[in-house]
């Protein structure tokens, strides 16, 4: 039967707004896109939390939360909390910022809450790089601890932090001299390890020296995983920028190798990319992931790490989104921080810069349940100085990321506030007043940023000074935990006597089946199942009301999750 092209028409007629209908109620019925989530933090919710810095360089957390941040080219030191205008609480003395020098990393004292000292290292006008440290309460008073640093315009490292021993790692680059990097007896192309006070550990890879690991160009990046292993991020010149891992008294090459060869002398990075990709600075760990700040790159890096520490394909966020990024690390809140470095000369800012942007922790989609609030909080170990909390674990559909510990004045009355958080069940408070009432409670964080209800309340009063057994008294605290080991650090070491002291020992039994396997800033002796921890030459003087920390490192069995008690503090 023969068509009928009038009909056809009709026909097509009705089909094609018909169609078109159809695919728009696909448009608006279709799914919208998921989170971008990547190593455990959700991009898709990122947010400019702090605005109007001026070249912002080094990052660093204080026991509340609050975040410390140095400007290159003012030499200032800023308080920043996210929503808030920043407050400068310091000005360093004797800053030279010309090219890339100026005012770089900063560090905060592990054992801040009992020694309030700040760390900072910059280019002087003295024609060197040095690190200073002061404290918040005095700033204008700034002290030398090391100095002598070859500085250039350009190649000056500058990225400070304290490991998980307890040691502070300085950065530093070959300030324009190659040779530099190869001469373990200049301080210039090195990564540096020294204790808080500026002097030589005695397990260093060369005698009497500072130099950790050397052959470096400009690292400008460091952090450490959950199992104590050290990572850095270093500027390349022309070729490749790396991330390496680091291994002390190794040479990693540089001017010889820039990136990956074949000389058995030197340590290849475990990751290179272009110098338009990257131009590595910041470098952060979490959730088994290095998270890298990349300048000229303008993105952040993600790179998936196995537990043995291999690489797996780096993933790129933020590209072009914020312009150069300076630093990353995580915050005390969980959340990932990332500044920009717009202003520096080399990036183009906008009216915001530079800024401070915030990643959340990825959440279950949806998500609105709170943490199951903690119980069982109690205190103990208590000195005029300090005292111990622990508390039974929250519980969460979707997994509690740490506690918030919170703290009143007075036996009742006076308002509750944060005074530090914790990843795990147990809180170690110094900078106590002796002979004062304290009220603390604990409070659960989800991934969703979900708050529990509070937990009981538990009441300390420090007892007089003067009290302590021998002298002195001693407060531990779990810094991290894997499966089958943990950093017990600080252990805290306070004189609670009225005169000074001049050596200390504390006792302590961990686990059956435990072993120790490191230690920093005391001498460790097992016997049994007991553990002694003697000073060491620097920190044994103690005077009245005076604390020192050190830590240490042990194995356990897979599957265990005790740690040391029966911490005992004397003294002579």
């Amino acid at each position: 039967m023969p068509s009928d092209p009038i009909k056809e028409s009709i026909m097509r007629a009705r089909v094609v707004p018909a169609l078109i209908l159809a695919l728009l109620a696909l448009v608006v019925t279709a799914p919208e896109a998921r989170a971008q989530v990547v190593g455990g933090f959700d991009f898709s919710r990122a947010q400019v939390s702090v605005t109007g810095l001026q070249v912002p360089w080094g990052l660093a957390f204080l026991p509340d939360g609050d975040a410390l941040v140095s400007e290159r080219n003012t030499g200032r030191i800023l308080r920043v909390r996210p929503g808030q205008t920043p407050t400068a609480v310091a000005t360093i003395s004797g800053v030279s910022a010309s090219g890339e020098s100026g005012l770089l990393g900063i560090a905060v004292s592990p054992a801040y809450a009992q020694d309030g000292w700040v760390y900072a290292y910059f280019t002087s006008t003295a024609g060197d790089n040095r690190l200073v440290r002061l404290r918040l309460t005095a700033p204008q008073t700034q002290t030398v601890v090391y100095s002598g640093v070859p500085s250039n315009t350009f190649h000056d490292g500058g990225r400070i932090a304290f490991g998980p021993d307890g040691m502070l790692y300085v950065a530093t680059g070959d300030a324009g001299n190659t040779a530099n990097a190869q001469n373990v007896n200049s301080p210039a192309g090195k990564i540096l390890r020294m204790t808080p006070t500026g002097g030589v550990p005695s397990d260093n890879p060369i005698a009497g020296s500072r130099v950790w690991t050397y052959g470096h160009r400009n690292v400008q990046g460091l952090t450490w995983d959950s199992q104590g292993r050290m990572y850095t991020a270093e500027l390349g010149q022309n070729t490749r920028d790396e991330v390496n891992l680091i291994v002390a008294g190794s040479n990693y090459g540089w001017p010889t190798c820039e990136g990956t060869c074949a000389n058995p002398s030197f340590r290849n990075p475990i990751v290179t990319w272009t110098t338009a990709e990257a131009s590595p600075s910041g470098l952060a760990w979490a959730n088994n992931t290095l998270f890298v700040a990349a300048l000229r790159g303008q993105r952040l890096w993600a790179v998936p790490l196995t537990g043995a520490g291999t690489p797996g394909t780096p993933l790129a966020e933020f590209q072009s989104a914020y312009g150069r990024l300076r630093t990353v690390a995580v915050g005390p809140d969980g959340w990932l921080w990332v500044t920009t470095s717009n202003r520096d000369g080399r990036g183009t800012p906008v009216a915001q810069d530079d800024r401070v942007v915030r990643v959340p922790p990825a959440a279950t989609e949806g998500d609105t349940t709170p943490p199951t609030a903690p119980t069982g909080l109690a205190a103990s170990g208590t000195t005029s100085t300090a005292t111990t909390l622990t508390w039974t674990a929250s519980t969460d559909d979707t997994g509690v990321t740490g506690y918030d510990v919170l703290r009143a004045p007075g036996a009742s009355g006076g308002a509750f506030t944060r005074v530090g958080t914790s990843a795990t069940t147990s809180f170690a408070e110094t900078g106590l007043t002796a002979n004062t009432t304290y009220r603390y409670q604990v409070q659960a964080r989800d991934a969703a940023g979900n708050l529990s209800p509070v937990s009981n309340t538990a009441t300390v009063t420090t007892p007089p000074g003067g009290g302590g057994t021998g002298g002195c008294s001693v407060t531990a605290a779990v810094q991290s935990q894997w499966g089958n080991g943990y950093v017990i650090q600080p252990v805290t070491v306070t004189n609670t006597g009225t005169s000074a002291i001049n050596g200390w020992t504390v006792t302590f039994t961990p686990p059956s089946g435990h072993t120790v396997t490191g230690s920093w800033n005391a001498t460790l002796t097992t016997a049994g199942q007991t553990v002694t921890a003697k000073s060491t030459g620097h920190n044994g003087a103690l005077a009245p009301g005076q604390s020192t920390t050190f830590g240490f490192q042990a194995s356990r069995p897979n599957g265990d999750t005790q740690t040391p008690s029966g911490y005992r503090c004397t003294s002579p």
